[in-house]
């Protein structure tokens, strides 16, 4: 897919993440005839071991990888004075290339929060699946399975759950309803016959390469969008020094007959559209950016999970990733070899095994105290499908605390990202945070595999009494363990910006509110719906699709 002569298409999109993938893949899958670019700041990823092979998804979070962005947020005395640091896809694919490949949804009271016509759950529930089940698809483009070998610990994990944290066990807490159970993670975007990452760049335009109207141009860095009196003509963009390092750096335009999309994620499209003129008058003036439209919401509502990790010993028999995940070369070549021959083994894992999406009881919730209360009684309490964290490891879910992400000039006149995570700015978010990070600790303690967080000779005792924790304990916890879950969230319902034509948002960024679940479905979601709603404004048919239209973002 390399350059053409001419440099007229009918629809551009900027970003080539997973929703940008999506809606181009059923667009030139629908209309062939239909000239499609997308352009992305990072490498492709088409066959490369790091974004096909499952076990390889750590490695993503090198210091020294093409194929993620780390943006540094500003300080903040919520967090320490720390500078926290997040992470988003930089690749053809984005997120669904690189991500842990954990597969979840977001409950269905989560889309009637958005009050946004056309987007409520029974809107977006017969794009998961087919017509003849209930909630998920099985014949989609993107394969889900349970991967290429089972590891015993989330089962102890359940055991254990079940046994001292009193809640049960169901197969399926991705039905869009089920909550406050545990289960496996039996499903992965893992592809049951291959054993491979199943991501969006290969399963809906790496496989179109036989359609040379859909174009795919990496390591190009969207600047902005050009405008004919307030109407989308067109890109303006340059080479990406991370991706192309020696390339000329100046600038090309392409222009845009029908459409332009800004597909760049929760950090590339709002700094996108101010780069662009559109946005908030203050923060355009301290750039030096001439403003088309005034839209102050550009870059403002940033959400992100918020999560703690901890790490534990277990005993030496136990199988896990440890082994691969260090480079042990008999055993990565050992694993190597039977993925090649079956798509089965450790290389076709996650790691992940266990979960629950957890919503306390009364005797938690008066344990979590006051500071927790108000949010619980607005937010959760009568909406019994929602969780108020994610336990695999903890993972708060609807944090009451957003940011912002703008453009700004950095001190030397290059242009910079002006972060603002706002991570626990509002009290409430720690509380199940402290609480999550110490529940899941008496459940690790319990597992017969357990040897302890420093050497032990014997696993903890179901009965054990639980760890007692001192006003000092809690504010070091408080103090120590907040990460980012990199899953970062000024359209109409029609995706449309306000105040120009021809340009429309379509990634996670246009999500108004937080959702239960990580985003890769989320973003395969908004990309189904996007790809729907522009065919119908360039008024194609849907009978004239192939039957895959229809099908789910799901598989196997």
């Amino acid at each position: 897919m390399s350059i053409s002569s001419t440099l007229d298409f009918d629809i551009i999109f900027a970003g080539g993440g997973t929703t940008a993938c999506v809606v181009a893949g059923r667009l030139a899958a629908c209309d062939p005839s239909l000239k499609i670019l997308v352009l992305e700041a990072g490498p492709h990823t088409l066959n490369e071991a790091a974004c096909v092979q499952p076990y390889l998804y750590p490695t993503h979070l090198a210091p020294w990888t093409s194929t993620v962005s780390f943006v540094v947020g500003n300080s903040s005395p919520r967090l320490n004075d720390r500078a926290p640091i997040a992470s988003c896809g930089r690749c053809v694919g984005g997120g669904s290339s690189v991500n842990f490949m954990v597969y979840t949804r977001a409950p269905a009271s989560d889309f009637y929060d958005w009050r946004v016509d056309g987007w409520e759950s029974e809107n977006l529930i017969p794009i998961m699946k087919k017509p003849d089940c209930a909630t998920h698809g099985y014949n989609g483009p993107i394969k889900v399975s349970s991967g290429g070998y089972k590891l015993n610990l989330g089962q102890e994990l359940i055991d254990v759950g079940k046994a001292y944290h009193k809640r049960p066990y169901a197969d399926d807490t991705d039905d869009l309803e089920t909550c406050n159970t545990y289960s496996s993670c039996v499903r992965r975007y893992i592809d049951g016959t291959t054993g491979r990452r199943s991501d969006a760049a290969h399963h809906y335009v790496y496989n179109q390469a036989h359609n040379t109207n859909l174009q795919i141009w990496a390591g190009k860095r969207v600047k902005r969008v050009i405008f004919e009196d307030k109407r989308a003509v067109g890109v303006e963009f340059t080479s990406d020094s991370v991706s192309c390092p020696g390339a000329d750096l100046s600038s090309s335009t392409v222009r845009a007959s029908k459409l332009v999309v800004v597909s760049a994620g929760a950090f590339g499209s709002p700094t996108i559209l101010e780069r662009s003129g559109i946005g908030s008058e203050a923060v355009l003036k301290r750039c030096g950016i001439e403003q088309l439209v005034n839209l102050p919401g550009v870059g403002e509502n940033y959400q992100d999970h918020q999560g703690a990790f901890a790490a534990y010993n277990v005993a030496d028999n136990v199988v896990t990733m440890d082994p691969l995940w260090r480079g042990e070369e008999s055993a990565v070549q050992e694993c190597l070899a039977q993925w090649k021959r079956d798509g089965r083994g450790l290389v076709a894992q996650n790691g992940g095994e266990a979960k629950i999406k957890w919503r306390p009881d009364d005797d938690e919730l008066s344990a979590m105290g006051s500071a927790f209360q108000p949010r619980w009684k607005e937010f959760f309490q009568d909406r019994p499908d929602k969780n108020s964290r994610n336990i695999r490891h903890v993972c708060g879910l609807y944090p009451a605390s957003v940011g912002s992400v703008h453009v700004k000039l950095e001190e030397n006149g290059k242009e910079g990202i002006d972060f603002t995570p706002g991570y626990l700015d509002d009290p409430s978010d720690i509380v199940p945070l402290n609480f999550g990070y110490k529940k899941m600790r008496e459940l690790y303690r319990r597992m017969p595999s357990y040897r302890g967080e420093i050497p032990a000779s014997h696993p903890m005792d179901l009965n054990a009494p639980d760890i007692i924790y001192t006003p000092e304990d809690d504010a070091a916890i408080e103090k120590f363990h907040l990460q980012t879950m990199w899953h970062s969230l000024v359209v109409d319902a029609r995706l449309n910006v306000y105040g120009v034509t021809n340009l429309k948002v379509a990634d996670m960024s246009m999500v108004p509110k937080n959702v239960g679940t990580n985003t890769y479905s989320m973003a395969l979601l908004i990309g189904e719906k996007a790809a729907m709603i522009i065919a119908e404004d360039l008024g194609i048919d849907f009978t004239t699709c192939p039957s895959w239209w229809e099908s789910s973002e799901e598989g196997n």
